[in-house]
């Protein structure tokens, strides 16, 4: 079989509270919704702006720090791969179909003091491992922060 690669990279903002329960098995799981935008301008020449929302799931430690960190608003860098699942629907009896985004690494770009708080850090889950980032690179992070002025673009 040849080789296929199903990776998902997004940088964009959180759009509502994420949800958070436990599975039967008792390992926690998150899901919330994550806004990127692109810029383009139309036929006329005027600049616009297209929304995507994206769903995501974190299982494990990863939906535990969600939990703890992750609010509205909050800017944050995913990795993941792209899964459907589909279910009977009980009222209409007709299939439905959900394209979700498994969270494997996650960063928290929104400083303490901004919007959607949390702390900027990096976390990552693969497989059973999971490389959490401590209170060092956390500090790290905030005395290195970037803001609008530093993008070229």
């Amino acid at each position: 079989m040849a080789k296929s690669v199903n990776k998902v990279i997004l940088l964009g903002n959180v759009g509502k509270e994420p949800e958070f329960k436990a599975l039967p098995s008792g390992q926690p799981v998150a899901n919330f919704s994550l806004a990127t935008s692109e810029r383009y301008k139309d036929q006329q020449g005027n600049q616009q702006e297209r929304t995507e929302w994206h769903n995501l799931v974190a299982y494990a430690k990863l939906a535990e720090i969600v939990r703890d960190y992750v609010k509205k608003g909050s800017k944050l860098y995913v990795e993941g791969r792209l899964t459907t699942r589909s279910w009977d629907d009980r009222e209409t009896n007709k299939k439905v179909y959900r394209t979700e985004i498994i969270i494997s690494d996650l960063s928290l770009l929104s400083g303490r003091g901004e919007e959607g708080g949390g702390a900027a850090g990096g976390y990552s889950g693969s497989r059973s491992n999971y490389d959490q980032r401590g209170p060092a690179s956390d500090e790290y992070a905030q005395s290195t922060q970037i803001t609008d002025d530093d993008i070229p673009f």
